[in-house]
């Protein structure tokens, strides 16, 4: 296994040095870099394509910088990939592509039609388009569409609504919540890998071409829902409901093809990734659960 991480963000490092006690290759560069890109692909089969400005603050802080990265970046891996003989290709896409639902209360499913409303979900679809058209040949590629990820992980992230809530209501302190009412499926960041690594054991005939959304359909939930479900695994802080006009989204979402088709069910549910949050927040894992390195933009 060879892992191509540009290592920008806090505590990399340590965990590349980890990895590379396990026997895994790490190549410290940026995926737009053709040299290093070429180096990471020699000899490979199967490449997974998580490289990525992810998500809408982060990629609005810097719009250049994501188009780079999220387009120009994953268009020149696909070429540098097929012109490498790479036999299957998994691209990490996102439900948020679904944007906002005329009617949130129908889940949608992966021949639904796409709606995005920021610019993160915009440059998703664009490159599953590309790879879905044809882009890619004659490579096998398979796009997973993931829902929202929550849960604790070696980079751990408190910038996720999940983790975010959870780690507030911990530390005792005052929450908004604004979108109350608007649904988003939610999925543990142990079982979005075991999505990607049941897709790469799959014979080429099931995953081939194929979009799966990656979740499970009784984990869609408003924030109304999450804020319930920590409550009654945590009996302090404040909760207050307000109004802002950001952050459309509103979707369910329909996980039933994955199931069908490669038999996968998410292993966690949000009240286990709640359990198991407070469970590392109790321990002291996180010295400081409010500092910037465990935010996408600090």
């Amino acid at each position: 296994m060879r892992v191509l991480d540009a290592l920008i963000h806090a505590d990399q490092e340590r965990l590349a040095a980890d990895l590379q006690s396990r026997g895994v290759e790490v190549v410290p560069a940026d995926i737009r870099d053709p040299d290093a890109r070429r180096r990471a692909l020699e000899g490979v089969s199967e490449v997974v394509h998580l490289a990525a400005i992810v998500g809408d603050p982060a990629c609005a802080r810097d719009p250049q910088l994501a188009h780079a990265v999220n387009v120009e970046g994953a268009t020149a891996l696909i070429a540098d990939a097929r012109a490498a003989g790479v036999g299957r290709f998994v691209f990490a896409s996102t439900c948020s592509n679904y944007g906002r639902l005329a009617d949130a209360s129908i889940p949608i499913a992966e021949d639904g039609a796409l709606a995005p409303v920021s610019l993160y979900a915009e440059q998703k679809v664009a490159i599953e388009q590309a790879l879905l058209d044809g882009a890619a040949r004659p490579m096998q590629v398979t796009c997973l569409r993931f829902a929202t990820l929550y849960g604790v992980a070696p980079r751990m992230r408190f910038d996720l609504t999940v983790n975010e809530f959870t780690r507030d209501l911990w530390a005792d302190r005052s929450l908004e919540v604004f979108g109350e009412r608007f649904w988003r499926p939610y999925v543990h960041v142990r079982d979005a890998a075991r999505a990607i690594r049941i897709t790469l054991e799959s014979p080429a005939s099931r995953v081939a071409g194929e979009v799966f959304n990656v979740g499970r359909s009784d984990e869609n939930y408003r924030k109304l829902d999450l804020v319930g479900m920590i409550r009654e695994q945590v009996d302090r802080g404040t909760v207050s409901f307000v109004h802002r006009d950001e952050d459309p989204r509103d979707y369910k979402v329909s996980f039933e093809k994955i199931a069908r088709v490669l038999g996968f069910q998410p292993a966690m549910t949000v009240a286990d990734g709640v359990a198991e949050m407070v469970a590392a927040l109790d321990s002291g894992r996180f010295r400081d659960p409010f500092d910037g390195r465990h935010r996408n933009v600090p």
